[in-house]
């Protein structure tokens, strides 16, 4: 493997590009919009802060042509928001014929299957393998069009591949690059340990006057308080039923924060503590947009369909389906509807052990 094609140049985008071209390899970077890869184009690289340094990495390549990007590439990382998914599997299919293999930095929940499916319709001949990771790996914000800052690297994201039997030779293949990625069982893993949609809509939603009105706050120290909290760990705990009602591996959120960055979760009981706990999270700025991705993305790519894995699970997730239902009310948009619902990820009809079966095998029984 000597060039992998990076989709997408916002700040886990360019963080992993940066990491990659760190390692000796030559980058390729997509992004549909012109002023950022004219941005990256001009200094041709980008240049990652962290802890008080700074680094520059040369970029080969930054292009608005996802065929540009995609040639020669036999890793391609997306690193979009989950919403992105489809339309990249659209519009990858017609290259992904040379056993490519295909990472979403993360897949929120379902992002492998919807891949999968949507470019196994639009050309049934394509051969490649797709895999998600869990979370992304960095906690980073771009303070330019070619400057990041990443605040922390997690220190172990689970990924698996899609089938489950490919996932060893996923991380084989990208062991150089990114060790800190480990297996998980299979994508439903993966996909039910969603963090970002238990940390991201709610705070947003519980904070969105002083997200319209613009205000200066820390996102996840001073968003996320106790009252919060009580919500927070409502949605967690759905979420954690759901997972163990397929049979996988699943962690508290306050137990995730331990594994993925090492926090001390002993004297604390609650998420917001946790929270706390963790260097990395002070300093992030609330959204000053009511249309981040916190909600746009968050909710229809994962509290949407962590609800429906649910239904088909015979589970209800009331403390979901509100904040799914008053998300939808503010913004004036059916996310339920919009979102990965089974019929969208072609699960309608199925059962828990067809699922099961799918993530394992790549087929349905």
């Amino acid at each position: 493997m000597n060039r992998v094609a990076v989709l997408g140049a916002g700040s886990g985008g360019v963080s992993i590009a940066a990491t990659i071209s760190g390692k000796g390899y030559e980058v390729s970077i997509y992004d549909k919009d012109e002023e950022i890869i004219s941005g990256l184009s001009k200094v041709k690289g980008v240049k990652v802060h962290v802890g008080g340094e700074s680094s520059f990495f040369p970029i080969h390549t930054a292009t608005t042509s996802l065929s540009e990007a995609l040639e020669g590439a036999d890793l391609i990382m997306i690193v979009t928001p989950a919403f992105s998914h489809k339309e990249l599997a659209l519009k990858c299919s017609p290259f992904l014929m040379s056993g490519q293999v295909v990472i979403l930095n993360p897949g929120r929940t379902g992002g492998a299957i919807e891949f999968y499916n949507t470019v196994m319709e639009a050309n049934p001949k394509a051969n490649f393998v797709v895999a998600e990771a869990q979370t992304l790996l960095y906690a980073c914000r771009k303070v330019g069009f070619s400057e990041v800052k990443i605040y922390k690297v997690k220190r172990r994201v689970p990924l698996a591949a899609l089938p489950a039997t490919k996932t060893n030779d996923v991380l084989f293949k990208i062991k150089d690059l990114f060790p800190q990625f480990v297996a998980a069982n299979n994508v439903l893993e993966t996909s039910l340990m969603n963090i970002g949609a238990v940390f991201h809509p709610v705070p947003t939603l519980l904070n969105i006057t002083r997200i319209e009105n613009k205000e200066d706050f820390d996102y996840y120290i001073e968003g996320i308080t106790p009252c919060v909290n009580r919500v927070l760990e409502k949605v967690d705990e759905e979420r954690v039923l759901v997972a163990k009602a397929f049979g996988v591996r699943s962690l508290k959120a306050v137990e995730w924060l331990k594994e993925s960055y090492g926090v001390n979760i002993e004297k604390v009981n609650f998420i917001y503590e946790a929270i706390r706990e963790h260097d990395g999270y002070y300093g992030i700025p609330a959204p000053k947009d009511i249309y981040s991705r916190y909600i746009v993305e968050d909710v229809p790519t994962g509290l949407v369909p962590i609800s429906e894995l649910g239904k088909l699970a015979g589970l209800s997730t009331p403390t979901i389906d509100s904040i799914v239902t008053l998300a939808s009310t503010i913004y004036g948009r059916d996310f339920r509807k919009e979102g990965r619902n089974l019929d969208s990820l072609g699960l309608s009809g199925k059962s828990l052990e067809d699922v099961l079966h799918f993530v394992e095998r790549g087929e349905w029984k």
